[in-house]
């Protein structure tokens, strides 16, 4: 099975990424479903709202150079409502943050930003 989905539609990485999770899962490893729950609820509303805290892990996600993470917490900030604007400054955050290495990564975020439905 190759590691990545065999395109870059999104569709193709949210059907990989949940049947990919759904086998992690299965194997029942209690550290790994321990993360996995940790992380979840990391991004439930608390004293920052989730739309904050999904902007956030775009920034992390951005300086990171992580473009799964970075599709994840995209397709996220838009289902807390995130609008362009919003999103292309986490963006500029991550790239001052992170350097100019991180160009690659805004480009092809911008393009899955495309894919999506606005805010």
């Amino acid at each position: 099975m190759p590691p990545n989905p065999p395109d870059d539609s999104l569709e193709a990485f949210r059907h990989f990424r949940e049947k990919m999770n759904a086998a992690i899962n299965a194997a029942g490893n209690l550290t790994i479903n321990r993360f996995f729950a940790l992380d979840s609820r990391t991004y439930e509303a608390g004293v920052l709202d989730a739309k904050t805290k999904e902007l956030m892990g775009l920034t992390a996600s951005m300086v990171l150079r992580c473009d799964d993470c970075i599709t994840y917490h995209l397709v996220r900030c838009r289902e807390e409502g995130a609008t362009n604007d919003e999103i292309f400054e986490v963006f500029a955050v991550g790239l001052v943050v992170g350097g100019s290495i991180v160009i690659p990564h805004l480009r092809r975020a911008v393009a899955t930003l495309e894919e999506l439905p606005r805010a």
